[in-house]
């Protein structure tokens, strides 16, 4: 009777526990905070759920007319942390796009859109 009450129990822990994410989630970024001036070079840091496989990982710039620009990232203080590196740009609207891969080897891709301002 007592196995059976710990092999109840047991298998309620398991039914409980939360996977863990495949994927690398975006859970912030430094643009929500610091918008990109004008003219000047700069850094955007991406904040991500998981540990990012940085040789693996690309981030693009999108300019107008969808011409995609590979940036230099490295790896931030913290865990699932990168930063990027950003040209000096005009005015205008602009994207990231990033393909990342994440410790567990799950592929992640998304676009961030935002807008450079004098």
């Amino acid at each position: 009777m007592k196995n059976l009450f710990i092999l109840t129990v047991s298998l309620l822990v398991l039914l409980q526990t939360p996977l863990a994410s495949a994927h690398a989630v975006v859970t912030d970024y430094s643009l929500k905070i610091t918008p990109i001036r004008a003219n000047r070079a700069d850094k955007v840091e991406l904040f991500f759920n998981s540990k990012i496989e940085l040789g693996l990982s690309q981030v693009f710039l999108v300019r107008k007319g969808d011409i995609h620009e590979l940036l230099h990232l490295s790896k931030g203080n913290k865990q699932g942390q990168i930063v990027v590196d950003i040209p000096a740009l005009a005015p205008g609207n602009y994207a990231i796009k990033f393909k990342v891969f994440a410790a567990d080897g799950h592929l992640t891709e998304d676009v961030i859109h935002f807008v450079v301002a004098l």
